[in-house]
């Protein structure tokens, strides 16, 4: 049987964004200093003996960022709705400077609206699956982080602190 990985799970998600580093996971592991079969027995969903410490995950966060991995974010996210949380972006403050906005209420709505088919594709049989759920939370929490990222860059825009 093939093991689903969902995205708003913490171990899983890490996982699957390590693995997407470019060059996989011999790479990132050379890059961060550990061997390849350390890193992956921290990062198994299926290893209960091995857990990467808060200090690694972030490092692999931060590789996997700087790479350019899609969703590099996505365990810290998958952390936070764990604990009832969101996070979102934080502009830099000389963007927001030049920033109209309308580019960032338009990702709001376009956010939005992934929530609502995300919903409504689930609920088309009446049955909402542990993969529909868990999709359904990572709209969730996209549209709650392009909320927090347009009310940050509107103080930013009104030379108010953003946090």
């Amino acid at each position: 049987m093939t093991r689903r990985y969902l995205d708003m799970n913490q171990h899983d998600a890490l996982y699957t964004v390590a693995r997407r580093y470019p060059g996989g996971l011999e790479v990132l592991a050379k890059d961060i200093g550990i061997s390849v079969n350390v890193l992956r027995n921290k990062l198994s969903p299926t290893i209960a003996s091995h857990y990467p410490s808060f200090e690694e995950v972030s490092i692999i966060v931060e590789h996997c960022h700087k790479a350019g991995v899609a969703d590099s974010h996505m365990p810290l996210h998958a952390m936070l709705a764990r604990h009832g949380l969101a996070a979102f972006v934080i502009p830099k403050p000389e963007l927001a400077a030049r920033d109209d906005l309308s580019q960032t209420v338009c990702r709001v709505m376009s956010e939005v609206g992934a929530v609502a088919e995300a919903v409504s594709t689930a609920l088309l049989d009446g049955v909402v699956t542990v993969a529909e759920a868990d999709l359904i939370e990572r709209e969730f929490h996209s549209a709650l982080s392009a909320l927090g990222e347009w009310r940050a860059r509107l103080r930013l825009k009104a030379g108010v602190d953003p946090i």
